[in-house]
């Protein structure tokens, strides 16, 4: 079985269409992962109620080559998402205010936890890079990063920069490709091993251009860029909460988006006002709602 197979879908599948020896044992699976990754043959067998040569059959009818084999990868399925297999029961109790507390409270304690670590010195840096550049990739791959680098591109174009961004992998090469030593190409990756991303910034980096990464600290994109920001912020073990770490990525971005408005000066008020005139044909004129959001 190639590693990139999912077996649990597979077992799954048995479950409900396999033979009745077979939905035994993908029941046993399902029930008690930990167990059937580490329990010898027998028991296994004994435990389901088949015999040890159904136990070797059903091994082999989910594409492994033998009972070593399918151990191997129901612990490697353990060990990347064990904990999504059998959790705990939502309990009902209080549901809404629950719900507001955690995703509310984590995204202010994210946030929070940028506040108080962020080095505003590198701010600084990036924000003089930006202002002073002659075109910014901005670079990000994956649901919370892409939305970042192109968050970033919505901050800075209004300040009258050359920005562009790109989520696609081959876009990312090709225009690394392309860079000069006027441009500045800042990468945004949780993890920090998005490949298409770190080979950017290397090709990038490679061609003189000014490379900057928003990322985990020690990871490949922290290796290859010329300043890094370090980004750590570690998630809970709430499965049914989305992420909170792009609160306190957007919150890096709007740092520096507003460093670099201020490094700018006054000469990005009247691009600003230009958008805002312009909406407002279109749009309910109130100045107090946000500039083209």
């Amino acid at each position: 079985m190639k590693a990139t197979q999912d077996i649990i879908a597979r077992v799954r599948r048995w479950a409900t269409d396999g033979s009745k020896a077979e939905r035994k044992l993908a029941s046993l699976v399902l029930r008690d992962l930990a167990y059937v990754s580490k329990a010898p043959i027998a028991d296994i067998a004994s435990r389901a109620g088949v015999s040890e040569p159904t136990v070797t059959r059903f091994a082999r009818s989910l594409g492994c080559e033998g009972i070593r084999d399918f151990k191997y990868h129901l612990a490697q399925a353990l060990a990347v998402g064990g904990s999504y297999l059998n959790p705990a029961p939502l309990q009902r109790e209080e549901r809404e205010e629950r719900v507001l507390a955690t995703v509310c409270g984590n995204a202010v304690a994210a946030i929070e936890r940028v506040r108080s670590g962020i080095d505003m010195d590198t701010v600084g840096s990036i924000a003089e890079q930006i202002s002073a550049a002659r075109s910014i990739l901005s670079y990000g791959s994956g649901g919370n990063s892409s939305n970042m680098a192109m968050e970033l591109h919505n901050r800075l174009f209004r300040l009258g920069l050359s920005v562009i961004a790109h989520s696609d992998g081959q876009m990312q090469r090709m225009t690394a490709s392309v860079v000069t030593p006027e441009t500045v190409v800042i990468a945004f990756s949780i993890s920090g091993y998005s490949p298409s991303v770190v080979d950017s910034v290397r090709t990038a980096r490679h061609y003189g251009a000014r490379t900057i990464a928003v990322t985990a600290p020690g990871s490949a994109l922290a290796q290859e860029a010329e300043t890094l920001l370090p980004f750590a912020v570690p998630e809970d073990s709430n499965l049914y909460k989305p992420t909170s770490a792009r609160y306190a990525m957007l919150a890096v971005v709007d740092l520096i988006a507003m460093t670099t408005a201020e490094a700018i000066g006054p000469s990005v008020l009247e691009g600003l006002r230009r958008i805002k005139h312009s909406l407002a044909v279109v749009n309910v004129n109130d100045p107090k709602l946000p500039l083209g959001d």
